[in-house]
Order: C-alpha cells, then structure tokens, then sequence
C-alpha cells in the first residue's frame, strides 16, 4: 500500500519546530529536505554558519542540529505521526546528520512522553536575566537526569564546590578572549547591535543580551563586549548558581547529536515546570580548559554543555530564519 502523502503545511510546521532549537550564538546551523515519495525528512548541517574559531571541530554546530533534531521529533509526536530517526545514515555524506523516516500510527501510538513538550518549544527561550537564590528540588532535578538519561546522556547538577570550579574556568575563558581579539571574531559576527537587531532572522539581537553583571557569580557570556548597547544597565546575578553539566558516553558526532537531543529535551521539560535555563559553552571551547570542567570525582564521560538553571524571567524570543530559507522539498 502506498503511503500518504504529507501536506506542505504539516511539513512546514515540522521544520518550524525544529527551528526554534538553541545553537551556539543562535547560527542555526541546519539545513532541511522533506523526500516527499518516501515521507523522509532529512536534517543536515551548514557549514556556512559553522564558526571555525570557537567550534573548529563542529562540536556545538552538531549539538545544535541535534536540539532541532529533537524538536522535530516532538513536533511530529504532536502531529500523531511516529518520527523514527537515524543519525549519520551515509557514512560518506558526513554532514547529513539524520534522516527521519515520518510514518503513520498504523495501530501504533504515539509517543505521548514527546507530544506532552510540545507546548514548551515556543515557550522556551534563553534567559540571560538574575535568577532568585532558590533551590532546586530533588525531585525536580532527578526528572531533569531522567530526560537526559532517556537520550542516552547524563545531567550531573554541581555540588559548591565544583560549582566554584566552574564558575572559575568560565571566567578564565572570559579572560583569554578579552586579551585576544581574534578569539571575539566569531561572536562579534553573529551579535546584532542597533537597527539591525530589529530586523535579523539570526544571531544574538542586543535586547537579548540581559544586563551587565555587577555582582554574582551566574556564568553570564556578555555579546556586547566593549561595543556600547543602548539602555542596558547593570545588576546583581544570583551568588550560588544552580549549575548542570551535560555529557555522554563517547565524544564523537553521533555523541554530539544525542546531546542536542538530550540537552533540548531538558529544556523543555525545565520550561515546562517553569524553570528559566541558559546555557554556556565557554569553557568547553577551549582543549585545555574543556577536560578540567568534569567532576573529577562523580564526572563521567565528556562534557558537552554546562546549563544554568533557575527561577526567574523567560529570556525574548530570539529571530529566526522563515522556514523557507532552510527547507527544500524535493
């Protein structure tokens, strides 16, 4: 029997669900193909967006084709469609990350653990605002490791003192790039500063950058660096960040591309219980600072995103490209 055909508007509101993942300085660095005859939905990267300076290895590129992987994946539990993704399919074709094969119930149900986050991908949004110096439960943190768990990866919260830790290599890199400016040349091209901040479809627009940090300890990236930003003050960050690292078994692309499934999964399901998120790669862009960011002791596997948690604002929504410009259907 043959299958039935995906109407265009199905597909594009898949693909606009992916888009709405978080990436490294929001590049989003990912490509679409929607093989109609077979219903195939292919994720594939750009290197165009890649940023060879902060990412040479692609590391951040394919976690963030992974959070848009994983997006689609909900969007399409959501459409009562059963998404079956595999990563790397051509083995020769190394920036084809994942085909997703969108196929009909056929007495199947849907995955209702996906569907349920759908309403947390719009809802979703870095916040790089003060969070209050409130607790995280347990309960709530063991439901944080179960989603990153079930993507095959691991979510270690910090206990104080590698927290401090943490908190040190952050500003270490913080440093190596204030004494170098060709380590800012990929973050000075994708923030969006005055006038074009209201009319980009990608990158860090100013009104996105929060305030200037004038006391706390929150691990906070400042877009502006030494370029003015109007009406952006300053204020105090929180004193005892809650910070989770996210890891995997192995340090290859498909391990990248599970942490982008494991990372947005988390997020979701943090946005869902009304926990504002951000998140930091700064210390991991760096070989020799990368390794020190594992707990010695607890840490296992490869450190693939340091996330700040917390109660507080929702960032703004962040531009994004129309559907149109990273979808071919062929």
């Amino acid at each position: 029997m043959p299958m039935r055909q995906l109407d265009q508007k199905t597909v594009t509101a898949l693909v606009a669900a992916a888009t709405a993942a978080p990436s490294m300085h929001n590049a989003q660095p990912w490509r679409f193909r929607f093989v109609a005859a077979e219903r195939l939905l292919l994720v594939r990267g750009d290197p165009e967006r890649a940023m060879p300076r902060s990412d040479p290895g692609n590391r951040a590129l394919h976690i963030g084709c992974g959070a848009a992987l994983f997006n689609l994946r909900v969007a399409a539990a959501h459409a009562g469609l059963i998404p079956e993704a595999r990563l790397l399919p051509e083995p020769g074709d190394p920036l084809l990350f994942a085909a997703v094969q969108l196929a009909d119930p056929a007495g199947r149900s849907r995955d209702d653990d996906l569907a349920r986050l759908h309403p947390a991908i719009r809802q979703r949004h870095t916040s790089r605002h003060p969070f209050a110096d409130k607790d995280i439960s347990e309960e709530m943190q063991a439901n944080l490791r179960e989603a990153a768990t079930r993507e095959g990866a691991g979510l270690l919260f910090a206990g104080p003192w590698h927290a401090e830790t943490v908190l040190d290599l952050v500003y270490d890199a913080e440093s190596r790039d204030a004494l170098d400016p060709d380590r800012r040349a990929d973050l000075d091209r994708w923030t969006r500063l005055g006038a074009e901040a209201d009319t980009a479809v990608d990158g860090v627009p100013e009104y996105a950058f929060g305030p200037r940090r004038r006391d706390g300890k929150a691990p906070q990236r400042d877009f502006a660096g030494r370029r003015p930003v109007a009406d952006r003050g300053a204020t105090t960050f929180e004193h005892t960040p809650h910070l989770a690292l996210l890891s995997t078994p192995g340090d290859t692309p498909a391990d990248w591309l599970c942490a982008g499934q494991a990372l947005e999964r988390v997020l979701l399901a943090a946005t869902l219980a009304d926990l504002a998120t951000s998140l930091t790669s700064h210390p991991l862009e760096t070989s020799d600072l990368r390794p020190l960011v594992r707990d010695p002791v607890a840490g296992k596997g490869h450190v693939q995103m340091v996330l700040r948690l917390g109660y507080g604002p929702r960032g703004p929504a962040t531009p994004r490209r129309p559907v149109r410009d990273v979808l071919e259907v062929g």
